[in-house]
Parts: C-alpha cells; sequence; structure tokens
C-alpha cells in the first residue's frame, strides 16, 4: 500500500464520523489529500488531522503525474504529539535523523511528487514542501543539501528522515540513526518554492479557530514562538499568492509569471522538466567541533527561572536534569534538559517518560 493510500483510509474514517457532529466539515474532509507519515525505518502510522477546513483545487497535471506542489500544510497529531507545519525560512536544530527507502520507492510523496530513494530528499515535520536544507552529520562531519518533499518522520525524538542515497552520502546507512544538523537554506528554497507554484500548484493551509481538540502552546520547546491558527478557513491558491483584499472585495487569483522562475544557482544540481531541482550529490566535509556530541531532552523553555526550576526537580527522578540558560531574541530562556544520554535508544526512552510527564514539547536535541 502506498503511504498516500496508507492515510486515505483514515481521512475516509475521519470524514465518515465528522458528517453526523459537524455537518460543514463533511465535504472539505472528503477532499483532503495528505502525505503519509514515517515512524522509523518501515513502521508507519496514520495521521490524525488538526480541526482545519481545506478547499483543495490541485493542478490537474501536477496531480496526474507527480509533479511537485507547494505545500505547508494543517496542523495535526501523532501520538498525542501536535506538529504544526509552518514556512520557517529562520530554522537551525539538531537532533537524530533516520532513513527510509525501499519500502516507499516509487511511492507519491505528501506534497505529490514520487518517491525516489535514490535522489537526496528527506521528510520533515513541519517545514514547507519543497524547501532545501543542509544536513550535517555531527560525528563525522560529512555535509549534504537535500530535497525537503514529504512529512516525518514520526518517532519521538528523530528530527528529519533522509532518503537512503542521502544516508549513504552522510555515512549512517549502516548504522540506521545519526546526530545531525539542520539548516534551511532560506533563499534557495523561496526559490525552488516558486517554482513548485508555478509548475504544479500551491495548497497552503489556514487553519480554523483552535478547539480543545488542537492545544496550541505559547512557545517551542527551544523557546522560538509558535504561529497562531488563522481565524479563517484553509484555502488553496493556485499559482501564486493571493494579493491583500482591496476595500473589502474578495480577491482574485494572481496570474502566473509568464517567465520560468530560475532555479538555485549557488546549489549544485538540475532542474528536471516537470520543474523540480535536485540538489547533486556533493559531499562537503564541515568543521564539527572536538569530541563526541552529546544528547539530550529538552523538556521544555521557560523566560521565568522559578516555572524552569519547578520542571527540572519534577524530571530529577527521570535522570540527571540541569537548566540551560539562552539568550532568543534579546529574551532570556531557561531550558530544560535531562541528560547527557548516551545512545539514541536510551533518549528514546527518555523521551517518552518526560512526554508521558506532561511536556509534549520535549524533543530530542545534540549539542
Amino acid at each position: 500500500m502506498s503511504r498516500a493510500n496508507l492515510v486515505k483510509r483514515t481521512a475516509t474514517a475521519a470524514a465518515n464520523e465528522s458528517t453526523w457532529r459537524f455537518p460543514w466539515m463533511g465535504t472539505a474532509l472528503a477532499g483532503l489529500s495528505l502525505g503519509a507519515l514515517l515512524l522509523t525505518g518501515c513502521a508507519h502510522k496514520a495521521e490524525q488531522q488538526g480541526p482545519a477546513v481545506v478547499q483543495k483545487t490541485p493542478s490537474p497535471s501536477a496531480a496526474a503525474t507527480g509533479q511537485p506542489t507547494y505545500k505547508v500544510g494543517n496542523p495535526y497529531q501523532i501520538g498525542g504529539i501536535w506538529y504544526y507545519p509552518r514556512a520557517d525560512y529562520d530554522y537551525d536544530q539538531t537532533g537524530i535523523a533516520s532513513w527510509y527507502g525501499p519500502g516507499f520507492h516509487q511511492e507519491r510523496t505528501a506534497n505529490g511528487e514520487i518517491f525516489d530513494q535514490n535522489e537526496l530528499t528527506a521528510a520533515h515535520q513541519t517545514l514547507p514542501m519543497p524547501s532545501l536544507v543542509r544536513v550535517t552529520n555531527l560525528d563525522n562531519g560529512r555535509s549534504i543539501v537535500v530535497r525537503i518533499n514529504d512529512r516525518g518522520p514520526f518517532a519521538a525524538g528523530r528530527i528529519i528522515d533522509l532518503s537512503r542515497r542521502s544516508a549513504q552520502l552522510l555515512g549512517m546507512e549502516q548504522q540506521g540513526t545519526a546526530k545531525v544538523r539542520v539548516q534551511i537554506l532560506a533563499d534557495e528554497s523561496r526559490a525552488i518554492a516558486a517554482a513548485a507554484m508555478q509548475a504544479g500548484g500551491a495548497q497552503v493551509a489556514l487553519n480554523a479557530p483552535p478547539s480543545s481538540a488542537a492545544p496550541v502552546p505559547t512557545t517551542m520547546a527551544d523557546g522560538s514562538p509558535v504561529p497562531k491558527a488563522a481565524p479563517r478557513p484553509s484555502v488553496t491558491v493556485q499559482g501564486q499568492a493571493l494579493p491583500p483584499a482591496q476595500g473589502g472585495a474578495a480577491p482574485g487569483p494572481s496570474p502566473a509569471p509568464s517567465r520560468p522562475i530560475q532555479a538555485p544557482t549557488t546549489i549544485p544540481g538540475t532542474t528536471e522538466p516537470d520543474g523540480r531541482f535536485l540538489p547533486a550529490p556533493v559531499v562537503q566535509q564541515v568543521a564539527v567541533g572536538p569530541g563526541p556530541k552529546k544528547i539530550y531532552v529538552q523538556a521544555g523553555s521557560f523566560t521565568l527561572f522559578d516555572n524552569a526550576n519547578k520542571l527540572r526537580a519534577r524530571l530529577a527522578g527521570i535522570g540527571p536534569s540541569f537548566l540551560a540558560p539562552t539568550m532568543v531574541n534579546g529574551t532570556q530562556f531557561f531550558r530544560v534538559r535531562v541528560g547527557p544520554l548516551d545512545t539514541p535508544e536510551q533518549a528514546d526512552k527518555v523521551l517518552d517518560q518526560v512526554v508521558a510527564a506532561g511536556n509534549n514539547g520535549a524533543r530530542v536535541i545534540v549539542e
């Protein structure tokens, strides 16, 4: 069963249940197209969508051929954890990477492309599709650029799910996981996003008002703000984004650009006839600092010392807990961490305990 079909079954069941409780949701949910969700390796779990309405109007050619479509998507929940997709061109985080491939080769990805395990692509939980990110193995210094075109991984404690070829180039295929740093390439990502909109349209979700079923935290675990849900239904934009309304009138769709959008010139790669930019298999060797990188579970981040210290004390029974102060945009945050931990497997167990203690924003980091 393909990744898309795996989730369609769940979406259909959700639509049937929602129709009698919320009649207005029946039509919207019936048209919802979801990407498949990866747990780790070849273990998968269906996606539970957040409270949003989608009016989808994809390009027929894109849907028929697997042509790239720009997609952000709606909030969704996996294992009690809410994920909030958004365009974050400042993204720069560390964590544990995994990889996938044989079980999903030539299947559709979350944004409608055809997954090729031999291309440099990856699945990410929240970044726009497509995006370009630099992934650096913090153990050996190998660094490559990959294209985000899928959702995942959805195993707690994983930050990105790489294609098999990407894992090979990073030197992590045999062990299955690696400590990595993931940095979005902002200008290049904007360029390929514009190209995808021109070639295959766009699906940009604007979320319905939040409800008790979809709690929206005020900050992420690292202290960065979480975007609030927009108080209006989801919409799909064909071509470029809609311009601001003039005089209260509803705007019409912008015309597609009259000339092709240039592919990134700062990253080696090729542009396929369908508009996809494929990064070249170029491995850079970067300095990652002396000594092995350590793994921690970050349970939360607070501006008030007392709140952070109370959580630190509650987590002391799980493992060595401490506060790590940091400055974010001129504001001091106190990050609550447990560790250091020896292996990704040990981090997984500790993360499960921290989440079970009520800290759903907890994540695994590497420093």
